[in-house]
């Protein structure tokens, strides 16, 4: 089966339901269960989307793209800086 990627929304979404059902007393397996993810699932979202709201996760993605980006533009020139160098020496 494969793996389903969930939108920064919806796991905000999901983790908020599964907030509201424990509040109401639902026991915590049975609320992450009709989610459907399982606990490890549930509880790294908690680390990495815990207490966030819909607009700082979008803005949390976009610096990571951008972030992501950027590494790749530094690498390039890198690779770009190190072969002028060995270019130069053969000379």
């Amino acid at each position: 089966m494969p793996r389903k990627r969930h939108k920064p929304e919806e796991i905000v979404a999901k983790l908020r339901r599964v907030d509201v059902m424990t509040a109401q007393g639902t026991p915590l397996a049975e609320a992450i269960r009709s989610i459907g993810v399982s606990e490890l699932t549930y509880h790294r979202w908690r680390n990495e989307f815990g207490g966030m709201k819909l607009d700082q996760v979008k803005r949390l993605k976009e610096l990571e793209l951008e972030n992501s980006r950027l590494r790749k533009a530094v690498s390039d020139l890198t690779l770009d800086k190190l072969l002028l160098a060995e270019a130069l020496r053969g000379n």
